[in-house]
Formats: C-alpha cells, sequence, structure tokens
C-alpha cells in the first residue's frame, strides 16, 4: 500500500514544465502535510509559538482539479511552434508553456485553451496581444452553470476584422469578451454591447449570491472559499449583539454571511471599486447592517470615525504582506476574538508575535486548500484576548 508521502504520477500532460502547478507529483494528503508543517514551523520558529499551544484544525480542502476560477494567462506569437500560445508561463526561462488543456482551469475556462490558440493565431494583431485575464462564476447555484469572461490586453489598437473575430468567438462560447488597450483604467467591454459588467457567485450556506467584475480580487477556489466562509462563521462565534470589524473586506465575500449572524458589520478595504462593490452587493442582498468604508489600511487611522469605536470580533485577511500596522488599532478597539486569513505563513507568524505581545493569545490555526499542486498556503488562525502576559505562549 502507497503512503500519503509517496510520489504519484502528474496527471498534467506539461507538469513539470508549466509554472501554473508545482506539486501534482505528490498526493493530495502529502501536499496538505507540507503545507501544516510549513505553518507551524513557521509560527514557532518566527512568533515563538510551540504546536502544543494551540489546537490544530482539520484543513479545509475540496476538489483537487477543475477549481481555478481566475488565472491570468500569457500570450505569445512563436512562430516555430506553428502560431500561437495560450498557457501559464514555464516554471524557467519565462517561455509560454505549449498547452491545449489544463487540469486545473475551472469549466468555462478548461475547455478553451486549444480554441484561444486557433482564434488568436488567426488575428492581425497576434503579435500584440501578451496576456488574457480569465475569470469565470456561476449563472446558477445548482446546477453548476459556469458564465465566463475574458479580459484580452493588446498593445496597438485592433483592426475591425479583429474585433469581428472577438466577438463572434465571444457570442460562440457564451461568454464576456473585455478589451485592454492600456492600464487597468482602460477596460472595457466588447461583447455583449448591453448588460451588466458582472459576473457572479453564491454562498449557498448564507442564501447569499455575490457580483463581480472580472478584473476584481477573488478567491480562486469557489467549493474551497464557500467552506472557508463556514470556518470563519464557526471560529467567530457570532452572537446577535455582535459588532464585527472586518479589514481588507473586498466585495464582502465575508462581510456578508458574518452580516447575516450579527447586528453590524463594518467592512474597510483600500480600494474605492472594491468598497462600492460590497456595498452593491449588500444591497442586493438586502443586507441593512453593513457599512463599508475605504481607507489605507497601512497608514495610522486611529483618527477615524469607524476606528473609534468599539468592536466585540475582528476578521482580518490582509494581502502577502500581512496586516502589522492594523495590530494597534485592533488591540486599542478590544475586540475579544480575532480571526485572520492569510496568504503567506511568514507574515502571520510575525502578526501573531505581535498579536501575542498585546494580549491576543493563538487558539487555534489550520491550512485550507485554496490552491492544490502548488506550494501557495492559505491558512486561518483564531486569537483570544486575555489579560494574562504573553509569555503564556511561549
Amino acid at each position: 500500500m502507497k503512503s500519503a508521502l509517496d510520489p504519484v504520477k502528474p496527471r498534467c500532460a506539461v507538469f513539470g514544465i508549466c509554472g501554473g502547478c508545482s506539486r501534482q507529483h505528490f498526493a493530495g494528503d502529502a501536499q496538505l502535510h507540507e503545507k501544516q508543517t510549513r505553518l507551524q514551523r513557521q509560527l514557532r520558529e518566527i512568533a515563538g509559538i510551540e504546536p502544543e499551544c494551540y489546537e490544530l484544525l482539520p484543513p479545509v480542502r475540496g476538489p483537487q482539479w477543475n477549481y481555478r476560477r481566475k488565472a491570468r494567462l500569457a500570450v505569445r506569437f512563436v512562430r516555430r511552434k506553428g502560431g500561437v500560445l495560450v498557457g501559464f508561463r514555464e516554471q524557467r526561462g519565462g517561455f509560454v508553456t505549449d498547452m491545449n488543456a489544463c487540469e486545473v482551469l475551472a469549466p468555462g475556462l478548461a475547455e478553451l485553451i486549444r480554441p484561444l490558440r486557433v482564434l488568436l493565431g488567426s488575428m492581425r494583431a497576434r503579435e500584440y496581444i501578451p496576456q488574457i485575464e480569465a475569470a469565470v462564476g456561476e449563472a446558477a447555484d445548482r446546477p453548476f452553470h459556469p458564465e465566463a469572461a475574458l479580459v484580452l490586453r493588446h498593445l496597438r489598437p485592433l483592426e475591425h476584422d479583429d474585433l469581428n473575430r472577438l466577438a463572434a468567438f465571444a457570442a460562440l462560447w457564451n461568454l464576456q469578451m473585455y478589451l485592454q488597450p492600456a492600464g487597468a483604467d482602460s477596460v472595457h467591454r466588447l461583447y455583449p454591447r448591453h448588460g451588466p459588467e458582472r459576473l457572479h457567485f453564491h454562498l449557498s450556506g448564507f442564501g447569499l449570491r455575490l457580483a463581480f467584475h472580472p478584473m476584481d480580487f477573488l478567491q480562486v477556489n469557489a467549493a474551497v472559499n464557500r467552506l472557508a466562509v463556514k470556518r470563519v462563521i464557526d471560529l467567530l462565534q457570532l452572537e446577535s449583539g455582535d459588532r464585527v470589524l472586518d479589514l481588507f473586506c473586498g466585495i464582502g465575500n465575508f462581510s456578508l454571511p458574518v452580516a447575516t449572524r450579527c447586528a453590524e458589520v463594518i467592512g474597510i478595504e483600500g480600494s474605492d471599486e472594491m468598497v462600492a462593490r460590497a456595498r452593491e452587493n449588500a444591497r442586493a442582498n438586502g443586507l441593512e447592517n453593513t457599512r463599508f468604508v475605504s481607507a489605507d489600511l497601512y497608514r495610522w487611522n486611529t483618527g477615524a470615525q469607524w476606528a473609534a469605536q468599539v468592536y466585540t470580533k475582528v476578521l482580518l485577511d490582509p494581502p502577502r504582506g500581512g496586516a502589522l500596522e492594523t495590530i494597534p488599532l485592533i488591540a486599542a478597539g478590544g475586540a475579544r476574538r480575532l480571526v485572520y486569513l492569510s496568504c503567506n505563513p511568514e507574515s502571520l507568524a510575525r502578526d501573531a508575535r505581535e498579536l501575542r505581545r498585546r494580549h491576543y493569545h493563538l487558539k487555534s490555526a489550520g491550512v485550507m486548500d485554496m490552491f492544490p499542486h502548488t506550494s501557495h498556503i492559505e491558512s486561518v488562525a483564531m486569537f483570544e484576548r486575555s489579560n494574562g502576559p504573553p509569555s503564556a505562549q511561549k
């Protein structure tokens, strides 16, 4: 019998070349064990928190294949390869992987690799298209039916024939087609001409339907995201009178389900566009106990009205760099419980060290398999505040 740590045969034909995955040669259990071990090592070495001082949560896991609903695909015209390549960049050298399919892209995107190669190869502008932002949503909760969008970056104006080809392709595959001639603010939709520029996903356990623009940030794994939301709710132990502060709230992925279980949620995000989207989603779902504010969370915010209020619980979901700058604000607010979502165990451990110093003790932590077959580690940690000294977890 094979052990979980034994190598397995990679499922993808271009594994080892393509940079989209790096762990297909290990079984899923082995990948999760590796990620849990690294998380615990960082907490021990950087924060000084030994594994026996907190509960190791069971991993949040979902489907291993066809899970990725957001991706940036590179495009390159290579004459000696016979046309245009579309896919992830290679692990070494920066070349575009020669691929015709993908085992990790979600339905709605996975089947487009080969047709996109043919389409772009037929265009006059094929040498001036460096990348495609791809996103897929859910047209319905059950049964699953994908709604996809592509954002085509192009380095020179597209001729009429090329625009017609793109629109016809979008109509054939029933997807939204956007163009990006310059920076992110230049993105505009080519097809269809009318209707809202939105995709959607469902948090069925909370009766929520959230809208997002194809260029918005969102968790790439829909199944694991739904489970992660449930775990966050469970760890917060919400009560009807709770006032919750959600820092780095994005489009409301966690704020809105939290709002269904408590008195009020205040969401803070650095992007005006994300704040507008969160407000839009709150209105669409009939949630009137939410408020969303745009603020730079890497600057001192104690003078802001939202920062001077008292919260019972805090949810923290920062970028890779962590949230060290927010910890004094969290401590000043007096929240008794903090749930921290992290995409970088090093910054989580650094912030956990500072939280310990301010009497927030780590009670539980675990990994979430948001990116199967990669070295990327998503994790969640729950801290409780006490009046005891920080030495309690040395």
